[in-house]
């Protein structure tokens, strides 16, 4: 009796967690900025009481939240030159032209293949899939009523490659923050990432391709593809010439350069690139806010792009807030991680673990716990961020224990945490996609393979003992 009543109150920071985080997603628009943060300090809070009542010295607390805050600040880092490296190549022309020959590519007879290898270009462009539904996957859906596909479906194939490129893509929070929280390293992880991910993305594709076949397309009116089109042209230069900055990219990574060198090297190639190629938008970002190009260069690395395309679509997709624009994600990272440093010094993740995990449990047993983890906390927590981060903290040292990379943690909450956010109808990253694109979740959800397929790839690796890469 006494052994359950410890475990109610070993779990309580995480139920009071779960509470203020529902109550977040009701009654606050954006809970990202701010009543997340506080709900995740109010548990830890909560947290920290319990353990100094069982004994726990409020010193080993400190210097718990201390070295679970160190642990991110890599990803902090890289978080800050992202916000700004992701402004320069909208400036300089490098995003606007990868979605200008993204969207060239779609053709009706391949419609749903066409849109999510689309929506994949633009996301890994991007790095956001959030940004990639808000902009060309609007478009996309108008294309589809055109050509009478399920609604239903497009959305499954928009979120698909969506969530492909915010998962494969340097400049995404997401893939930044599973390898801070599980102690390997973004460039790593990312190419540890492919082995399941090329996979889950191909037999997607082919889902896709095989559906497509059978649907017999009206013909239809290609509208706001132009308008999209002619809206980057006439304001941006677009050339295969800007493909150079990301082949550049490609290569200090094949070359493994440490991941803060290479993004500051593509954020100062960006600003380079955006005085060499894009003179004409710089000069009437001059005149508008009166200026230099030095100085706009600056303003848009801290402050971000301020473009007027005259489409609302294309400013939504263009317009970003720079350095700046990550201070949110940075105090949640802050926030989730003294969360984790308390639960880790007071105790709590080990009893937890304890109770799933024993010294005997094989590579299935623990990525299969794991994966299941990140499902939890995303129909737990409804925040993509803390489906990540939390089981990230909880399963570091069990994955140690048990001679395994940090890379196999990284890549697992990847494959269920961020992905699976969107499968969750209550889940902010599924509430988002079913406004921005007019589809309920339900309607959506099922067709989303991409996202369906990748917790089974991972488990599947696990189960055949398939790239599971252990310490030396």
């Amino acid at each position: 009796m006494n052994s359950i009543h410890n475990i109610y109150i070993t779990i309580t920071p995480i139920i009071i967690l779960i509470i203020m985080l529902f109550f977040n997603v009701l009654y606050f628009e954006n809970s990202l900025e701010g009543p997340n943060q506080i709900a995740l300090l109010i548990s830890a809070a909560i947290g920290g009481l319990i353990a100094i009542n069982r004994s726990v010295n409020f010193t080993q607390l400190i210097y718990g939240i201390y070295d679970s805050i160190k642990t991110s600040l890599n990803a902090m880092i890289i978080l800050l030159i992202i916000g700004g490296l992701t402004a320069t190549w909208i400036l300089s022309g490098v995003v606007p032209a990868m979605i200008y020959y993204g969207v060239e590519l779609i053709n009706p007879n391949f419609f749903l293949v066409s849109t999510c290898i689309i929506c994949a270009i633009v996301s890994l462009s991007t790095g956001s899939s959030w940004t990639t539904s808000a902009t060309i996957g609007v478009a996309l859906i108008g294309i589809g009523e055109l050509l009478t596909v399920n609604i239903g479906l497009v959305a499954g194939a928009i979120l698909s490659g969506a969530y492909f490129g915010d998962k494969m893509s340097p400049l995404s929070e997401t893939t930044n923050l599973a390898p801070s929280v599980s102690g390997s390293d973004l460039i790593n992880h990312i190419k540890y990432m492919t082995y399941t991910t090329f996979p889950s993305i191909l037999i997607t594709l082919l889902i896709f391709l095989l559906i497509g076949l059978n649907i017999q397309p009206e013909p239809a009116s290609l509208d706001n593809m132009n308008i999209f089109l002619n809206a980057i042209k006439s304001n941006f230069f677009i050339g295969v010439e800007l493909f150079l900055l990301p082949l550049i990219i490609i290569l200090l990574i094949y070359n493994k350069t440490s991941a803060i060198k290479t993004l500051l090297i593509g954020l100062v190639l960006g600003g380079i690139f955006a005085y060499i190629f894009q003179p004409e938008l710089i000069g009437k970002i001059n005149v508008n806010s009166n200026t230099n190009s030095f100085e706009t260069i600056i303003n848009t690395i801290f402050l971000g792009t301020n473009i007027d395309l005259n489409n609302e679509n294309m400013n939504h997709l263009l317009n970003k807030s720079g350095v700046l624009g990550m201070i949110w994600i940075i105090l949640l990272v802050l926030s989730a991680m003294t969360f984790g440093g308390i639960m880790y010094a007071g105790g709590f993740l080990k009893e937890i673990t304890t109770l799933l995990i024993s010294k005997s449990s094989s590579y299935i047993q623990l990525i299969s716990y794991t994966s299941g983890s990140c499902l939890f906390f995303n129909i737990s927590t409804c925040d993509q961020y803390l489906a990540i981060v939390i089981p990230g903290r909880m399963f570091k040292e069990i994955y140690e224990e048990h001679q395994l990379e940090p890379v196999n943690l990284s890549r697992t909450i990847e494959d269920s945490g961020t992905v699976t956010s969107v499968l969750v109808p209550w889940n902010t990253c599924s509430a988002y996609h079913a406004n921005t694109l007019g589809v309920e979740p339900l309607s959506f959800i099922p067709y989303c393979f991409f996202n369906i397929i990748s917790p089974f790839m991972t488990l599947l690796f696990a189960y055949y003992n398939i790239k599971i890469k252990q310490l030396k």
